[in-house]
């Protein structure tokens, strides 16, 4: 299969130690062993987030905050890349066709942001449509989608199944300051609608759980599919 995972920078570093990044590290590492074709995107977490409420306070303004905010992911794109020595590509990709160039040559790319107005969603979701994914995972610090901020209303749902229309709709309605609802941004969205990936939204504060649902498509998250076709990834058929 080849499939691209989103690591959310809360869930790769929720604090700057090795143990979590050699977990995902290890992860990785098997589902390449075992055959799979990974692509990662990195985002910039807690880091990026003070980094960027600092910034702000010193009078920045958004485009360079974007900025900031990319240089953190890259420098925590980097550490992955410490943890998978020679199977990852060297430096984090800093384009979809470089990162498309690395899948091909046989190397893992880590990449961390793109260009500044993307999050590290969009910029996973536009690398699974550029390198023709068959699977695409966010590993978020949030059980799936919700149809309300489960932080906030103890009675909110979890979608077990949605398709990314239904995905595309709640995102629209929702208040996108808050959001924890609404794990994926409204851009990554409507490019996971146009291009028929299914995609899987899950807690991955247990890098296993992205292992096991590439490999069996076995989660407790939110599988998202296409409105129309064949939603199951190949490696899943037999």
């Amino acid at each position: 299969m080849r499939a691209v995972i989103s690591i959310g920078g809360s869930v790769l570093v929720p604090g700057l130690s090795p143990e979590r990044v050699g977990a995902y590290a290890d992860v990785v590492e098997s589902l390449d062993s075992g055959g799979h074709t990974l692509g990662t995107v990195v985002g910039g977490g807690q880091t990026a987030r003070d980094y960027i409420t600092t910034a702000r306070e010193l009078g920045a303004n958004e485009i360079e905050l974007d900025q900031l905010g990319i240089e953190v992911t890259r420098l925590n794109a980097r550490l992955l890349v410490a943890a998978l020595d020679d199977r990852a590509a060297p430096t984090p990709p800093e384009d979809y066709d470089t990162g498309r160039e690395a899948l091909r040559r046989g190397d893992i790319p880590v990449m961390g942001g793109v260009v500044a107005g993307q999050t590290t969603d969009a910029v996973a979701t536009a690398l699974a449509e550029h390198v023709d994914a068959d699977l695409l995972v966010f590993a978020t610090s949030v059980a799936g989608v919700f149809d309300a901020d489960p932080g906030e209303d103890p009675d909110a749902t979890k979608f077990e199944r949605m398709t990314a229309d239904e995905l595309v709709a709640l995102i629209a309605q929702s208040d996108m300051n808050a959001g924890s609802n609404v794990p994926v941004d409204l851009l990554a969205a409507k490019i996971l609608q146009r291009s028929g990936i299914p995609a899987v939204v899950l807690d991955g504060t247990d890098p296993e759980a992205v292992g096991r649902a590439i490999r069996t498509g076995e989660h407790d998250g939110t599988d998202v599919v296409p409105a129309h076709g064949d939603a199951t990834p190949p490696a899943w058929r037999d």
